[in-house]
């Protein structure tokens, strides 16, 4: 009955946070909607891309590792802390050395000076104190909501601010800056032990190893998310680009919302419940029934009113919008309910279920998405991502009843 106080507890300080940012997320992108033009967020989709792509491209799996490990992880807080700082080097260096591909590629010199400044990010995010992760493992969510609202409050406060300044896509670029600095400061007032430069190798081995699968699966997600935006922006151009990543932020926004709320308390609960697949089972089919309930409440409001809630948040000048949206809410839900069976796999230890799902609906997408691109545009990018989410629920549901039925305890 303590963890489903817990949960309950943990839903609650989550789902408000989420609430609280994600309103932040609407009334900022409204406001820069109409202070930057489509192509200007297209260009900054593109530096963003590249800087998802390599912090997913060398993924760790540190947080997880913390979350999952039985012993103290305050032993292991210096050598996460170094691997991390090696890992914001590189995913750096990275970037400013692929900055004159990325404009070549996409025909665009207007990129370059925003990788130049966002590889300052990762550099930057590598600092963050690793002990964070207690919040989460040790259901401390009332300090994780009051650090995340700080955060989230000021770096809308920064963009806006900047936006009405420069009225350029560098904006967004210095918001990530300040985000992740104030990230760092406040991950050393708020959180202890504090990390020093202590490497422990046999540390660093065992959080690497464990994390193989994680980047595998962070590497397969990446690619399935974001595949439909290099197609359509190389095809298309950045403008069309623009207006798909604001649907798509828009759609996406509540629903995955709904499961990254579950996501973040259940894990750390299932994690206790390892050895007794009947509470697992019970705490399972509880979080399930919820959030879809949440999940398809939202998608089907987005469905039925596109336009509205077009003009109302963005304006006249991104109805191209409206029907992408629609096709992108099914989406949403498609993707949400896969994650709510990600987290069982996670807590179970099962990360390559994850990254054979993730591989499969990045299949599905592949096949399609660019005879849909060229036949239907945007929306035939959006559909392109509802079929590969189909394929990756099927699998998820498949090994969800493998695990409950098998080796029964």
């Amino acid at each position: 009955m303590g963890y489903i106080k817990d949960a309950i507890k943990g839903v609650s300080w989550m789902g408000t946070l989420r609430v609280l940012i994600r309103g932040l997320g609407f009334f900022r992108i409204a406001i820069l909607a109409r202070l930057l033009t489509p192509s200007q967020f297209g260009i900054f989709g593109i530096a963003a891309l590249v800087l998802s792509f390599l912090e997913i491209a060398t993924e760790t799996g540190i947080n997880i590792f913390l979350i999952q490990v039985k012993e103290n992880i305050d032993d292991f807080i210096n050598t996460a802390w170094i691997v991390s700082i090696l890992r914001g080097i590189l995913i750096s260096f990275a970037i400013i050395i692929s900055a004159p591909l990325i404009v070549n590629i996409f025909n665009l010199s207007e990129v370059y000076p925003l990788l130049i400044w966002v590889s300052m990010v990762p550099l930057i995010r590598g600092f963050i104190n690793p002990s964070i992760v207690k919040f989460q493992k040790e259901l401390m969510f009332k300090k994780e909501f009051i650090l995340r609202t700080t955060l989230y409050t000021l770096d809308a406060v920064v963009v806006i601010i900047f936006a009405l300044i420069t009225r350029s896509a560098l904006s967004l670029v210095i918001g990530l800056i300040f985000s992740s600095l104030l990230e760092v400061l406040l991950s050393f007032i708020f959180v202890k032990p504090r990390p020093i430069f202590h490497l422990d190798i046999g540390k660093a081995k065992k959080i690497i190893s464990r994390g193989k699968w994680i980047t595998g699966f962070g590497l397969f997600d990446y690619l399935f998310q974001n595949v439909d935006d290099f197609f359509i922006g190389k095809i298309m151009g950045t403008s069309p680009l623009g207006v798909y990543q604001v649907a798509y932020k828009i759609s996406s926004l509540p629903v995955s919302e709904i499961a990254d709320v579950f996501a973040k308390v259940t894990f750390p609960i299932y994690s206790k419940f390892e050895s007794d697949k009947k509470r697992m089972k019970n705490a399972f089919i509880k979080t399930l029934t919820v959030s879809a309930v949440l999940m398809l409440s939202f998608g089907i409001l987005i469905f039925l009113f596109p336009l509205q809630i077009i003009s109302i948040l963005l304006g006249s000048n991104w109805l191209e919008a409206v029907d992408v949206l629609k096709v992108l809410a099914v989406y949403g839900v498609l993707k949400g309910l896969t994650g709510i069976s990600q987290t069982l796999f996670l807590a179970i230890g099962k990360q390559e279920y994850i990254t054979f799902i993730t591989f499969i609906t990045l299949l599905g997408l592949s096949v399609a998405i660019i005879p849909l691109i060229n036949k239907y545009g945007i929306i035939g990018a959006g559909t392109s991502a509802v079929i590969g989410s189909i394929f990756g629920l099927i699998i998820t549901i498949y090994f969800t009843f493998r695990y409950f039925k098998n080796d029964k305890k």
